[in-house]
């Protein structure tokens, strides 16, 4: 029987994917996410698939999840693409592990997680292999023995150096720990670090802002991803700014710690790689991140996961006591998937390859989106340049508005 789907069509027990879709395996690079669900604390405006222990003990207080099984029950969903991923494959270029709080875990338990995936599927020579981090839980030995274990890049959530904003998102790092743990992580071996960064925080101030980018870019970090604020229904953000207790920044505020954040970050010799992603060099880019935004395979491990193989989506049951009791079962922990049209498939190649420097290319737009295109850069949010070698590709101003160049175009 299938697994019960509350949206999209119904995934077989056993996973296995339409042949159209494993007949493309060879065309794309893959790559794995692996989840990590477990969070000491929930963050404020963080709707994330995430739990902390207390929310993970029953009614008689039974533990119905663990932490110290967790990496076991990942590599059993391992296996389990080693089963359905048949035919002619690539090895794994990209492997990026996120939460949660993946480094609540011990490195050894992500290392053999990366073990798992490399012993059943091989790796690329130049393979990318990310954590992320919370500044709180790591050390200078626990990055120490990450680099030992084969990860080759880690990203740290900084959010911001103003202790009064990280009061406001309820982050549980100390001002200043970020950056020493991109100095540790250097000490380690690590030649690419990230630093998350979010702007438009209520009570930020543009002076605040300002604090946050000097501090990112003095660190160090060869990549800086930074993202406006959205407040999420159901976060506990969101129920203080609807009782009034804070409120939102506007879209012209958003705008301008957009720039601010582009200023910055090229006087530093940063490039906008994306949107919201900034590197040093074409090395420190998210190899990762760039193979969702070109179209290619990735197997999504853990609860709430999604996953996206030939044009066939799908995404895991949330709650880690179903996810465990569907691998302890051998059945696929898939709660559901759909498969995209043609027209679905080109539609999301435009709205995220547009995002990307070099942006898509002119041959994914019908005949209204070569006009609308045209208008775009006579406007200015396209790149003229770029239009002339067959590609849309987003000026500055384009970046700010992007979401409704993309509306415009398709």
């Amino acid at each position: 029987m299938p697994s019960v789907a509350l949206d999209g069509e119904p995934v077989p027990r056993t996973g296995e994917l339409p042949a159209h879709s494993l007949a493309e395996l060879g065309d794309r690079p893959l790559g794995f996410y692996v989840h990590v669900p477990f969070c000491v604390t929930r963050c404020g405006y963080c709707d994330f698939n995430t739990y902390t222990a207390e929310e993970l003990v029953s009614r008689d207080g039974t533990a119905t999840s663990s932490r110290e099984t967790y990496a076991e029950q990942a590599i059993a969903e391992i296996d389990l693409a080693d089963r359905v991923l048949t035919g002619e494959r690539p090895p794994v270029s990209t492997v990026f592990i996120g939460g949660g709080t993946p480094t609540l875990l011990p490195a050894e338990d992500l290392g053999s997680v990366l073990a798992a995936i490399r012993d059943r599927f091989g790796l690329t020579p130049d393979a990318e292999v990310t954590t992320e981090a919370n500044p709180e839980t790591v050390t200078p030995d626990y990055l120490r023995r990450l680099r030992e274990a084969g990860f080759s890049r880690v990203s740290f959530g900084m959010q911001s150096a103003r202790p009064h904003v990280l009061r406001v998102l309820e982050r549980g790092h100390t001002p200043g720990r970020p950056e020493q743990c991109v100095a540790w992580a250097r000490e380690a071996g690590f030649e690419h670090v990230n630093l998350d960064l979010i702007y438009g925080t209520p009570s930020e101030s543009d002076d605040d802002w300002a604090a946050s980018l000097e501090a990112a870019i003095g660190a160090g970090p060869d990549h800086v991803s930074a993202y406006s604020l959205i407040v999420e229904e159901g976060t506990r953000l969101a129920a203080r700014v609807r009782r009034g207790e804070l409120t939102e920044p506007d879209d012209d505020t958003m705008a301008d710690r957009y720039l601010m954040a582009d200023e910055a970050l090229a006087a530093a010799g940063y490039t906008p790689y994306e949107v919201s992603n900034w590197a040093r060099t074409p090395e420190g880019r998210s190899a990762h991140n760039s193979l969702y935004w070109t179209g290619g395979h990735w197997w999504g491990v853990g609860p709430g996961a999604h996953s996206h193989v030939g044009g066939t989506r799908w995404w895991n049951v949330k709650h880690p006591a179903a996810y465990a009791a569907r691998l302890a079962a051998r059945e696929t922990p898939a709660q559901a998937r759909e498969i995209l049209t043609d027209d679905e498939r080109r539609f999301e190649r435009v709205l995220l390859e547009l995002r990307m420097e070099q942006g898509c290319p002119l041959e994914l737009l019908d005949a209204s989106g070569l006009t609308t295109a045209e208008r775009l850069v006579g406007e200015g949010l396209l790149e003229p340049g770029a239009h002339a070698r067959g590609y849309a590709a987003l000026t500055r101003r384009g970046r700010l508005l992007a979401d409704a160049v993309v509306r415009d175009l398709t």
